[in-house]
């Protein structure tokens, strides 16, 4: 019961963050957003370390290095994809692929579950299309190049739930420290490199189409619309890092620190998870972060949620009852 509530509440704040992370992309760069939200988690969980104290050992540090690049890389295949659309596709299947990954892994290593957690599973995963789907005016088929990318960046974010996983249990929050420091790393070295390949290239800096790109887990839910038809999708990264060096950090500053603060504590509460409880439950209930974002949506911006949505959510819980009585 607990392990399930831990991975419904991981998932929640990870679509909270996502929420934060999509106001604040609207008012300055997606990547910049990242950036800040890598930091502010780095803070936060050192600084979390001096309350849940953990040994610095080789494993932890290593494991939770791994688990950074991972993740960095996830969110490189994560923006591309999803500048390239269409995002209705392209977002739950990333998402899909996320829980698919580690549920696959945990099965294999010998997780004992009891049969009801079985169906339990399928019906989760289906509820994770469809909390995920993003409407869609227009239907656009979706590239190979975008297929590829969206599955390759899921398993990656899949990656990142098994080598946390494998962290020492005396090791507290230090690998999601090493995790943040790395991927931070990564990223901002990224947002730089890109920055002056645009410049050298004379790419405007006007925003490629809004994704939050969470900077550990990359959960991507969109809150703007796909590409328009036609539109080119291969300069929409060199366009957003662009901008991410230019302009001003007002307008979405303290969004973006909040949006890293919640992702922190969500890392925080599925470690928790992970470690008091199952991988497959977990990372299966994780992959529902868009329930979140869709929720404070409704909420705060009284955006519409979808019927396929709702559905979506009825599932989901119907499938957290079931694993709670695995």
């Amino acid at each position: 019961m607990l392990t399930v509530v831990l991975g419904l509440a991981g998932a929640l704040f990870y679509g909270f963050a996502d929420f934060l992370g999509g106001l604040a992309s609207r008012r300055i760069s997606a990547l910049r957003v990242t950036a800040l939200g890598a930091i502010s988690g780095v803070v936060l969980l050192y600084l979390g370390t001096f309350v849940i104290a953990g040994e610095w050992s080789r494993e932890a540090i290593i494991w939770g290095a791994l688990s950074g690049v991972t993740g960095a890389a996830a969110i490189a295949l994560l923006y591309a994809c999803l500048a390239i659309g269409p995002m209705s596709i392209l977002s739950p299947l990333t998402a899909v692929t996320s829980a698919i990954v580690p549920l696959t892994w945990g099965l294999v290593t010998g997780s004992q579950l009891g049969a009801i957690a079985y169906p339990a599973f399928a019906l989760a995963l289906v509820a994770v299309v469809l909390v995920g789907f993003v409407p869609s005016k227009e239907a656009v088929r979706p590239t190979l190049a975008g297929l590829t990318m969206a599955t390759i960046s899921g398993m990656l974010i899949g990656a990142f739930y098994i080598l946390i996983d494998q962290t020492p249990d005396d090791s507290g929050l230090v690998p999601l420290v090493t995790n943040r420091l790395v991927n931070a790393s990564i990223m901002i070295t990224l947002i730089v490199v890109m920055a002056v390949v645009a410049a050298r290239r004379h790419v405007r800096s006007t925003d490629a189409p809004l994704a939050v790109l969470d900077g550990t887990h990359g959960a991507p839910h969109a809150l703007a619309g796909d590409p328009a038809p036609g539109a080119p999708g291969r300069d929409g990264l060199l366009r957003a890092s662009a901008a991410a060096l230019r302009g001003g950090w007002r307008g979405g500053l303290l969004l973006g620190i909040g949006c890293g603060v919640l992702d922190a504590i969500a890392n925080v509460i599925v470690l928790i998870g992970l470690r008091v409880g199952d991988l497959t439950i977990v990372s299966v209930l994780t992959a529902l972060y868009p329930a979140g974002t869709i929720l404070l949506a409704a909420l705060v911006l009284r955006e519409r949620i979808a019927t396929l949505q709702w559905v979506g959510l009825a599932l989901a819980l119907a499938a957290s009852a079931m694993l709670a009585a695995a």
